[in-house]
């Protein structure tokens, strides 16, 4: 009796014998091969990108370098920040407020080192401005942070801001604005180069609340009425004094720093307009290094002297 299981066939007919190639041992061996291959392409991967990172760095470290070296003069940084208003000193008490001789400093640098300044504000959203000034003559790239988050700058709404392209010998200046009405803080405003990030420039700004607080403040564009008087502040010579309003064309207003002197005066919400004779606006003095008053200006009578302004707001624009 035959069964399904048992086969006529002959045993090397039915089962004949496999390839050496195509036996168990055959994908082993290709498998092998294959990860020798991948570790010899690795092996040559890895030197080719450690040669290319090589030869980056060596590009790059010289470039850091120089530009390190650039950017710095007897130990400082090559920039400066201050507060416009006339409340700075030394940030470490390490030196002295040059009293009647701030036109006859160092060349290069406008103070002898960074400063420490206060801000007295009038309520929320009150502002101020930060001069940065470039004393070297490479063109700067400047990452400015400040190290809370309840004071920001006005162009951003956050509390850093990359500003590119500050040439050399020239300033630039930026409004920060306080989101919250706070008794007194200490704050801290750093300016690094993008590309040298252990270069650091700090301002500290006291911060504190006046007396009486007001609805309105003043902010770049606003058209406003300010009466103003302008010495030297070296000498205390007064030179002018009068009331400013936009289209006056008083000779004030061609330096840079006068309109940025304006930021920070407020007004309760009559805006000065509604009851004549009432003074309702602040009052607060400025001091202007030259670089941001005729110190571009070759050959003018005042191209070295720093300027120091009283400004008192009359009128505020309605809307």
């Amino acid at each position: 009796m035959t069964r399904s299981w048992i086969s006529d066939t002959p045993d090397e007919i039915e089962h004949p014998p496999i390839p050496l190639g195509l036996n168990k041992m055959a994908i082993p061996r290709v498998a092998l091969v294959l990860s020798s291959l991948t570790l010899i392409m690795i092996i040559l991967s890895s030197l080719w990108l450690g040669i290319s990172a090589k030869n980056f760095l060596d590009d790059l470290d010289p470039f850091e370098s120089t530009n390190s070296e650039i950017l710095e003069s007897d130990g400082r940084w090559l920039w400066e920040l201050d507060l416009l208003f006339d409340t700075c000193e030394s940030r470490e008490g390490d030196w002295e407020w040059p009293e009647n001789n701030l036109a006859e400093q160092d060349d290069l640098f406008l103070y002898p080192g960074e400063l420490r300044c206060d801000w007295e504000h009038q309520g929320e959203s009150d502002r101020a401005s930060i001069a940065i000034y470039n004393r070297g003559n490479e063109t700067l790239d400047l990452l400015l942070t400040i190290d809370v988050i309840n004071v920001i700058f006005a162009a951003t709404g956050e509390n850093s801001v990359i500003i590119n392209g500050i040439e050399g010998k020239e300033s630039l200046i930026i409004e920060i604005e306080l989101l919250d009405s706070v008794s007194e803080q200490e704050i801290s405003i750093d300016a690094k180069h993008v590309a040298v990030p252990d270069s650091e420039v700090t301002l500290d700004i006291n911060i504190f609340s006046g007396v009486e607080q007001r609805d309105v403040h003043i902010s770049d564009g606003d058209a406003v009425e300010v009466q103003y008087t302008v010495w030297n502040a070296d000498t205390n010579e007064q030179l002018d004094s009068g009331t400013w309003a936009e289209g006056s064309g008083d000779p004030w207003v061609s330096i840079h720093g006068f309109g940025w002197s304006l930021i920070g005066l407020d007004i309760d919400n009559d805006r000065g307009a509604l009851m004549p004779g009432l003074d309702t606006g602040t009052t607060h003095t400025t001091l202007l290094p030259p670089p941001i008053a005729y110190g571009n200006e070759d050959g003018h009578e005042l191209e070295n002297v720093w300027l120091r302004f009283e400004l008192k707001l009359d009128r505020a624009p309605v809307s």
